[in-house]
């Protein structure tokens, strides 16, 4: 039976703080503060759910009760949550102030113990890989479990996909990144990997330079986010192109990147191509920062529709 796309990463808690007003950096600003669950890996899991596909999530949280809250709730959206096993430091924690925008605009983030993942691959990654659609990864996690990953992916033939959230250390992974199928940042992240600074640049003037760039590094595919300006595309083969940005009003930016990349995942794995894929991960990514469930939004919308033609 098929296990789906097969997400593989962490699980973190959320603590998000919204200001009343404009926010002020050096004051005391009244607003309201929350817990959400999240994690890239996770948010990315909870997105392809939430369009009727059935992905299996291998992660690891600890025995809290809101550990049993991630479960459960990952349950409700029928994710295969049988690989998720706990530990004493397996869930992390992201503290984040948001500006009255939407932006974040203060964070300090606690990383958990991922090394379970580990022995859930040597134990069951056969079963795991070998029937899934394609797998997903944080490419920020240990090089050691990366290459587990990949390695057991090249083993039965499926096409990874990567999603940065920390270029300083992917940067580190640079041999890896060249393994996965598709490698998906933003531009200030692109500007890191490629020693340079793209952050001022239209999408018109970065497309052409990161079609370059990837067929000179080699890397099979990268989509560069930017923001409100959409995203870009390219190839191994220098092809480019660009995604033209859905315009919504915003709520909460967190979670528009993972929505983005579950998005370019799921056009990938069933048939698309990287600019088809690239404009789903768009209206994936506009449902998740409008959505406003009061002020803690991680669901998708009951209007919001996507279908994935996977034949």
């Amino acid at each position: 039976m098929s296990k789906g796309i097969v997400v593989i990463g962490a699980t973190f808690v959320d603590i998000k703080g919204y200001p009343e007003g404009k926010y002020v950096p050096a004051g005391r600003n009244a607003g309201t503060v929350c817990e959400v669950h999240g994690g890239v890996s996770r948010n990315v899991v909870e997105d392809i759910a939430n369009v009727e596909l059935r992905p299996t999530f291998v992660s690891v949280v600890d025995n809290s009760g809101i550990s049993t809250d991630v479960i459960n709730k990952l349950n409700r959206h029928k994710v295969d949550t049988s690989y998720i096993r706990r530990t004493e430091d397996g869930l992390g924690t992201w503290l984040a102030v948001f500006s009255h925008n939407g932006d974040v605009v203060a964070s300090i983030s606690k990383r958990p113990d991922l090394s379970e993942i580990s022995t859930i691959l040597k134990e069951q990654g056969d079963e795991i890989i070998a029937d899934a659609d394609a797998v997903t990864v944080d490419i920020d996690m240990e090089s050691y479990i990366l290459k587990q990953i990949l390695d057991l992916a090249e083993k039965y033939h499926k096409q990874v996909y990567a999603v940065v959230s920390n270029m300083s250390i992917a940067m580190e992974r640079r041999y890896l990144m060249k393994r996965t199928a598709c490698l998906v940042c933003n531009a200030q992240e692109a500007g890191l990997l490629f020693s340079d600074d793209y952050e001022k640049l239209s999408p018109e003037e970065l497309a052409p330079i990161i079609g370059r760039k990837v067929k000179s590094a080699q890397y099979p595919r990268m989509v560069v986010t930017m923001g409100e300006q959409g995203a870009v595309y390219a190839e191994i083969d220098g092809s480019f192109g660009i995604c033209p940005p859905i315009n919504v009003a915003v709520v909460d930016t967190t979670g528009a990147g993972d929505a983005f990349f579950s998005g370019v995942t799921i056009g990938l794995t069933y048939g698309k191509t990287l600019g088809e894929a690239c404009h789903i991960g768009a209206r994936l990514a506009s449902s998740v920062i409008s959505t406003t469930d009061n002020v803690c939004p991680r669901f998708m919308p009951e209007e919001f529709e996507l279908k994935v033609d996977r034949f």
